[in-house]
């Protein structure tokens, strides 16, 4: 006689599989970045991603690894799209090549491979070259840049100088500059009211990247690959401090949808915070780890020297997660008391 299997086993879920639906996720967010930059994000998603795979089967075949099984898990291409969308979308090529050998030769696999990895491969990229390459890490497009796909590959290739209109700020970095040169004589409203770069909420188009992101979170997050924790912890953490300050003092401090919707706010909850290597793997624990890494981005990107930190807070969450999850272990079923 056949028996179905019973509702409590798991479902098999490959790490292939759950890399490609990570992917899948990323989609309408980077179909939103295209529409506001042009295709010049794709090139560097193709560049990332190719020099992903190669340094992930040079270090495999150093260290006696099968190449079939690994390059296929599909870990590399996340690492690298997360990389890709991170960098500013006319950085040039070797700049995010350089980025991504570091995220998978040194903060991969010197640490071990996939599973060892203490901290998320691409933040430690991004924060490598944000302290080595602050300037070129600064370069986003100016808002309206009208600049044909040919014009964006040879800026990236490095077959076309570098011009004025590459050296905008990001609403974030551009709202710091102009509250720190104000000295206090001009608000957060008077500069979201008459600044084209702010757009309605956060920024001139960005927001659409920002809620692309959150519609692939939410897909993960139906489909089980991600839970709700850390997510909703890190997005609480960041109100929570945003909101408060804002309404303490509201000329000069941007409101919460400011925060919520620029920036790598959402990338970084649904995205990077998830990690289940790098991140909390208990329930309160996840939940501790959202929240202090919410509470820290909003600390860096606003009175830090950097125009986001979401980077950042993740990196010094990483460093306690070991600790965290060992203080929020559920207690074992049936034993009374805390554990030792």
């Amino acid at each position: 006689m056949m028996f179905a299997p019973a509702p409590y086993l798991l479902k098999d879920a490959s790490v292939s599989l759950v890399m490609t639906q990570v992917c899948l996720a990323l989609i309408p967010g980077i179909a939103a970045y295209a529409w506001l930059v042009g295709p010049a994000i794709l090139v560097q998603l193709v560049i990332a991603s190719v020099t992903a795979i190669a340094a992930e089967a040079a270090m495999l075949k150093l260290r006696g690894k099968p190449l079939a099984m690994f390059l296929s898990d599909g870990s590399a291409i996340v690492t690298a799209w997360l990389i890709a969308l991170t960098f500013p979308p006319l950085a040039p090529w070797w700049l995010v090549v350089t980025g991504t050998l570091f995220a998978i030769v040194i903060a991969k696999h010197l640490y071990g491979g996939l599973g060892q990895n203490p901290f998320n491969p691409a933040m430690v990229a991004f924060a490598a070259c944000i302290v080595s390459f602050p300037a070129l890490m600064s370069q986003w497009p100016s808002v309206g840049l009208q600049m044909p796909f040919l014009d964006q590959l040879n800026v990236i290739l490095g077959l076309a100088p570098r011009v004025d209109a590459l050296s905008g700020a990001t609403p974030l970095d551009a709202m710091k500059t102009a509250l720190k040169l104000a000295e206090g004589q001009v608000d957060i409203a008077h500069l979201l009211a008459n600044q084209d770069i702010y757009g309605n909420f956060a920024g001139r188009g960005w927001e659409w990247v920002a809620i692309g992101y959150l519609l692939g979170g939410l897909w993960l997050w139906q489909r089980k690959l991600i839970t709700w924790h850390a997510p909703l912890a890190f997005i609480g953490g960041m109100v929570l401090i945003s909101g408060a300050l804002w309404l303490y003092q509201p000329a000069s401090f941007a409101n919460p949808l400011f925060h919520l919707l620029s920036g790598g706010t959402l990338l970084g909850a649904f995205f990077i915070i998830t990690d289940p290597v790098s991140g909390c793997t208990t329930p309160r624990g996840k939940l501790i780890f959202g929240f202090c890494a919410g509470l820290l981005a909003y600390i860096i990107r606003v009175f830090g020297g950097f125009p986001d930190g979401v980077a950042f807070a993740v990196l010094l969450m990483n460093l306690s997660a070991p600790l965290i999850d060992q203080l929020t272990q559920p207690r074992i079923f049936g034993m009374k008391g805390k554990q030792s």
